[in-house]
């Protein structure tokens, strides 16, 4: 009996699709605001920051799409690394990339009921809005919209596109009403609306800049470029994947950059960031609530609702991504391979996709009895500047390491590019990533496990443990370790 695949019918729009519904979750409705709090004296110079971001994040993507050309597998960052690097490092580092994202998605189950709650009081429907609040309630409505996308990423690729697709257009055309309303309203009339309907006076004192506070708020504005990475890891489902997974990475981060360019750009266009500023140190504020002062209700539930879709959106892509990370450790032979099983009628990692959806269970009931969600967020971020770190070294090593692959790279094919932007991004990774870390040991907890690092590192040390024993075992069975892992994964 012949061995059920993968089969390769995700299409450019749907590679792209995964890649923007990852990375444009509701982080774009409330981190370019928010960030006034978390690294107060910012102010007036979020978008500057946020363009800075851009720089480390466009030396990833060249990375990953470079490697993407030459090695179109599923589990995309993990094959890279553990080709072109080091199969050790490209396992631990995967492991807490999928640990991070599997957390994060019960995060975003868990915090999308509050959005509802939202819309349902802005309808004017306190009974609902009440019973949204119930813990019971909101925790089963969590796994009840996670498990509802985990069945979809089940159903395979064809029903995933027929759902992330209009989800992305609908969020975006929920998000040019954001778009729209900021670039036609100024602060003039803002102040105004301020002053004669709500009775506050806005103060417009001038803002310093200071180049420790621009880089705390550029490190934090970099997770707003997480997500592209999920198109590599579908690499094993993708139509014509040496053209279309690097065109998909450069599609996902310059549309994404743009729309959360112009997104940011229109609210502080008409509200004073002075006003943002005061408002985020004294309650938790997004974009639909900045808006709503001076925005007719109707608008101000598609803005609530655009938010809610965009969190949506999250859920298919990062389910998608995590799954096909444990799908090629099972192929490799370094994690069981049940895990590699693939569905007879719809060709998808069936055991690897409900395995995530376990984890991301566990997610959100820890969020819902820890109190505190934003530990999984950070555990992430950590995850990911390493994964965007390592995939730039491979690209400077692959040709040394593993020439025959080197070979195959279709884009980027220039090596002085490859070295420019590949050796600036490790660069400009590692100081982000200093920044990021030096941050969570710096910050105030009530316990050690509170601080996302230590978390990180033990979660490195049981991938080490789980690598070193799966190649145990497959040494011990006969197995060329050194031939696995020079060579791809068959299709």
């Amino acid at each position: 009996m012949s061995k059920v695949s993968l089969t390769r019918h995700l299409s450019l729009l749907g590679l792209a699709s995964t890649g923007i519904c990852s990375m444009l979750g509701a982080s774009i409705y409330v981190v370019p605001f928010m960030i006034q709090k978390n690294v107060p004296g910012i102010g007036p110079y979020v978008l500057p920051a946020f363009l800075f971001a851009a720089i480390p994040a466009l030396m990833a993507a060249f990375s990953y799409s470079t490697l993407a050309s030459a090695m179109p597998r599923a589990g995309g960052s993990y094959i890279y690394a553990s080709r072109g690097l080091s199969p050790y490092l490209g396992f631990v580092a995967s492991f807490s990339q999928w640990f991070g994202l599997s957390i994060a998605i019960g995060v975003i189950s868990y915090v999308i009921i509050p959005f509802f709650r939202d819309i349902a009081s802005q309808v004017d429907a306190p009974q609902i809005a009440g019973v949204l609040e119930m813990g019971i309630v909101r925790v089963s409505l969590a796994l009840l919209l996670l498990w509802t996308f985990v069945y979809i990423n089940l159903r395979g690729v064809t029903t995933y596109e027929r759902t992330v697709i209009p989800l992305m257009i609908l969020m975006f055309a929920l998000g040019a009403i954001v778009i729209v309303s900021g670039f036609v309203f100024t602060q003039e009339e803002f102040i105004n609306v301020m002053t004669r309907e709500h009775g506050i006076n806005v103060s417009l004192e001038p803002a310093k800049f200071q180049w420790p506070v621009f880089f705390a708020a550029a490190a934090l504005l970099f997770s707003s470029f997480i997500g592209f990475d999920s198109i590599a890891q579908a690499g094993g489902e993708a139509k014509n994947p040496t053209r279309n997974l690097p065109l998909a990475i450069l599609i996902a981060i310059l549309s994404v950059g743009c729309f959360y360019f112009l997104f940011t750009s229109s609210v502080y266009h008409a509200v004073p960031w002075q006003f943002v500023a005061a408002q985020a140190m004294q309650q938790d504020i997004t974009a639909a609530g900045i808006l709503g002062y001076f925005l007719p209700s109707s608008l101000a539930i598609a803005i609530v609702v655009g938010a809610a879709i965009a969190l949506l959106n999250d859920l298919p892509a990062m389910i998608l991504s995590v799954s096909r990370l444990m799908f090629a450790w099972a192929e490799d032979g370094i994690f069981p391979r049940s895990i590699a099983k693939v569905d007879t009628k719809w060709k998808t990692p069936k055991n690897a996709i409900v395995a995530s959806g376990l984890m991301a269970s566990i997610g959100i009931l820890g969020s819902h009895f820890a109190g505190d969600f934003f530990l999984g967020i950070d555990i992430m971020v950590t995850s990911m500047l390493v994964n965007f770190l390592l995939m730039c070294l491979t690209v400077i090593i692959l040709p040394k390491r593993n020439p025959s692959i080197a070979s195959s790279i279709t884009v980027f094919k220039n090596r002085s590019a490859q070295l420019c932007f590949s050796v600036f991004g490790v660069l400009l990774l590692s100081v982000f990533l200093v920044v990021h870390i030096a941050k969570d040991l710096r910050s105030e907890v009530d316990a050690w496990y509170f601080h996302s690092t230590p978390v990180w590192l033990i979660v490195m040390s049981i991938a080490s443990f789980i690598y070193f024993k799966e190649r145990k075992q497959l040494t011990q069975t006969g197995v060329d370790v050194n031939s696995l892992f020079n060579n791809l994964p068959p299709e």
